[in-house]
């Protein structure tokens, strides 16, 4: 792994000089650690042949804590009749070019991303990067319903783009019970850890409402505080003078708690 660093904004005013974070993934045995650090992989530019990570508000579910909650059973309820199954194969026992799991994408993609978000180039890319290494699919006796593409690596798992039948999306709330569901068979193989993208903004919060044991990158590590971060959702459309620490009325309660001085 190598890590890098994009200068952006600059503010004399009050010393803060932006960078972006970046990292470059040299295996995939590289994975758990640089999720582990609250990266998320890039894939912005179809240009861009290696697997690189940008480092941001990264949101996981801390798998010792999760357990169902009543919204979860509700959903579950709710969706029944269905009769859904779920099961996880490797990438290299995947078909990426099976009909029916293109025609659902595709469908998916046209229905739901918005200004060119997704296209089926981006899905292209996404399909053969050595990030991807597992593929959820959703089922019942009719066939698939939905697809979670992910990364999986010894105890984590990347819950990374989901791509539903367009009808039932419409219909039923499709898309909280494939991340319950996801997590519940994270739990029962025994995984650490389920990061579940960013966490940026109001509409990430069903994120947080929805699930136990949810933990946020803060930049000084994995925080569990629930408050905080719904808090800290709501502010982010505004413009901050300085960057966060700056703003911290006690910096030596944190800086306190990076040293052993």
């Amino acid at each position: 792994m190598k890590i890098f660093f994009s200068e952006h904004n600059v503010d004399y005013s009050t010393y803060t000089f932006d960078y972006a974070v970046y990292a470059l993934m040299e295996s995939i045995q590289d994975a758990s650690e640089i999720y582990s650090m609250g990266f998320l992989p890039w894939t912005g530019d179809l240009g861009v042949d290696y697997p690189l990570f940008y480092l941001a508000r990264s949101l996981r579910i801390n798998m010792e804590r999760f357990g169902d909650t009543s919204e979860n059973r509700r959903i579950d309820r709710k969706l029944s009749h269905l009769h859904l199954d779920i099961r996880c194969t490797p990438i290299e026992n995947f078909d990426k070019n099976d009909k029916e799991f293109r025609s659902l994408c595709n469908r998916y993609i046209q229905d739901r991303f918005e200004e060119g978000a997704m296209t089926e180039e981006r899905l292209d890319h996404i399909l053969e990067s050595p990030v991807l290494t597992h593929i959820f699919t959703i089922f019942n006796e009719e066939g698939p319903k939905a697809y979670v593409l992910c990364c999986m690596q010894n105890e984590m798992i990347h819950y990374w783009f989901a791509f539903f039948d367009v009808e039932i999306f419409q219909q039923f709330p499709l898309g909280k019970w494939i991340m319950w569901r996801v997590l519940r068979w994270a739990k029962d193989a025994d995984k650490q850890f389920v990061y579940l993208g960013t966490c940026y903004g109001t509409k990430s919060l069903y994120k947080v409402r929805d699930h136990k044991g949810v933990e946020y990158f803060s930049g000084f590590g994995w925080n569990s505080a629930t408050k905080t971060l719904k808090q800290l959702c709501h502010n982010d459309g505004e413009n901050h003078p300085a960057d966060g620490f700056k703003r911290i009325p006690n910096k030596n309660e944190i800086l306190k708690k990076l040293t052993s001085f």
